[in-house]
């Protein structure tokens, strides 16, 4: 029997993600009406914006025909266009939820939302009852093989079927998967990390350990064909970590050219992927994407990029913004392992160098530990999408006074550090324009909780002191 006038609404159900719809059905003398599937509306009620790509109805003639119990690698969204049926739902992840089962009816009047994972059954309760559903992957045998299945009659689940199953229509293979015990549960979607090698590649494969981290020898940005080996629909996040650092080697002909090819077109490929695939996209930006003008830069500034390396940053941020889900963290002086500014300077001390270093450039620096942890927060905190500056915290200073500071720390003499000027250092050499100001306002990450640490602090840290 269909219920008429009921308001939207949503219910929770003991399996996380798996979620009861009340739809609004209206009828009169002719029949009825419904909107099975709203997006507005239902994300207004709490439903996720899954990107249905299918739709499948399943025709069952008799009464008591059973189907399941199926765990399928995608979302999907249940409903019944004519009839009734008494559904089974067993959470078939990985996670302390594994195992949990949920029943109800559904008719006309009333759907659920299955999250990835959770195995589905189902047992009409009355003839010619017409089952439809929406899935946000297209179905395919290599997507089928990583289907996850549970018997229906598994004594650990209980499920209390309204029509024994000795009596009801079932098929010899439903008949014939395993109990929960022999069940291997789907593992979450994973995230993938492209240009694993480098210094922010390292920070977050070790910060992210069950990711996939690919290298610049496994997987070229810049490289279509690349993208066909990756089984996308194993991942929910990519992380790019790939890109072309060289800031005075991109004003040649030849570094503009490799400049272009992986911060723009590598970063186009991916941004394609990830909207495809319904992936979060999370891309690592740069101050060079200013002028350097503003004395602090927040990220509703526009961008006015001086050379090429700021302008293919710039170009890079334009096109991830057209992801739906992405994440763009603008971040400044950057140090990892491997060669950068604080280990030469290190090294310099060492050796008796007494170097001259330049001193009106202003910022901030950024180690690739705490800008990892920054990412992986706000994956974490589901923050909203959108653009987030990220740096170390502390009064800004210019590269000179960090030079001393290595120094200092060191245990060498901060007065061997000489400053000079931008123009002065770079005189006579091929060198591109740098921003004058790199400073980057904190405000809007510091709000989702994520408190980086003092540069002081991340500097003595780095250097063992």
């Amino acid at each position: 029997m269909v219920e008429f006038s009921k308001e939207l609404s949503v219910e929770e159900t003991p399996i996380p993600g798996l979620v009861v719809v009340r739809l609004p059905v209206h009828g009169d003398n002719r029949g009825w009406f419904k909107e099975n599937w709203q997006r507005q509306k239902m994300m207004k009620v709490g439903l996720p914006d899954f990107g249905p790509v299918q739709n499948n109805v399943s025709f069952n003639d008799a009464k008591g025909t059973t189907r399941g119990i199926h765990a399928e690698p995608w979302d999907k969204y249940v409903s019944v266009a004519t009839g009734r049926i008494f559904g089974a739902w067993v959470d078939l992840r990985e996670g302390d939820s594994f195992g949990q089962v949920f029943t109800t009816e559904l008719g006309p009047s009333v759907a659920i939302f299955v999250p990835r994972g959770v195995g589905n059954s189902y047992q009409t309760l009355e003839e010619d009852t017409a089952y439809t559903y929406l899935v946000n992957d297209h179905w395919s045998a290599d997507a089928a093989a990583k289907y996850t299945f549970l018997n229906l009659a598994d004594e650990t689940a209980g499920i209390d079927w309204p029509i024994a199953l000795d009596v009801a229509e079932l098929s010899d293979k439903d008949k014939a998967h395993p109990r929960l015990a022999d069940v291997v549960p789907l593992p979450p979607k994973r995230t993938l990390i492209v240009g694993a090698s480098g210094q922010l590649g390292l920070a977050l494969a070790a910060s992210l350990p069950d990711a996939t981290a690919l290298t610049r020898t496994n997987f070229d940005v810049t490289n279509a064909a690349d993208y066909e080996a990756i089984a996308w629909e194993d991942f929910d996040t990519v992380i790019n970590a790939s890109a072309y650092t060289n800031v005075d080697g991109a004003e040649t002909a030849e570094g503009r050219r490799a400049a272009w090819a992986v911060n723009v077109h590598g970063v186009s490929l991916l941004a394609s992927a990830a909207s495809q695939h319904d992936l979060q996209l999370v891309h690592v930006s740069s101050d060079y994407v200013f002028d350097g003008e503003l004395s602090v830069h927040d990220e509703d500034e526009g961008v006015s990029p001086l050379g090429v390396y700021g302008q293919t940053k710039a170009a890079a941020d334009a096109i991830v913004q057209t992801v739906p889900r992405h994440y763009i963290l603008r971040t400044s002086w950057v140090i990892g392992e491997g060669a950068n500014f604080a280990r030469t300077m290190a090294n310099l001390a060492a050796k008796g160098v007494n170097p001259s270093v330049v001193d009106d450039q202003i910022g901030r620096l950024t180690f690739t530990e705490d800008l990892a942890a920054g990412i992986v927060h706000l994956l974490t905190v589901k923050a909203a999408y959108g653009t987030y500056n990220l740096s170390n915290t502390g009064e800004p200073s210019t590269w000179a006074d960090i030079a001393r500071r290595v120094f200092e720390i060191t245990g060498h003499d901060p007065a061997r550090v000489s400053g000079v000027s931008t123009a002065e250092y770079f005189k006579g050499k091929a060198a591109a324009p740098r921003p004058r100001n790199s400073t980057l306002d904190l405000t809007k990450i510091t709000a989702t909780g994520f408190e980086p640490r003092s540069g002081e602090a991340a500097l003595i840290a780095y250097l063992g002191a």
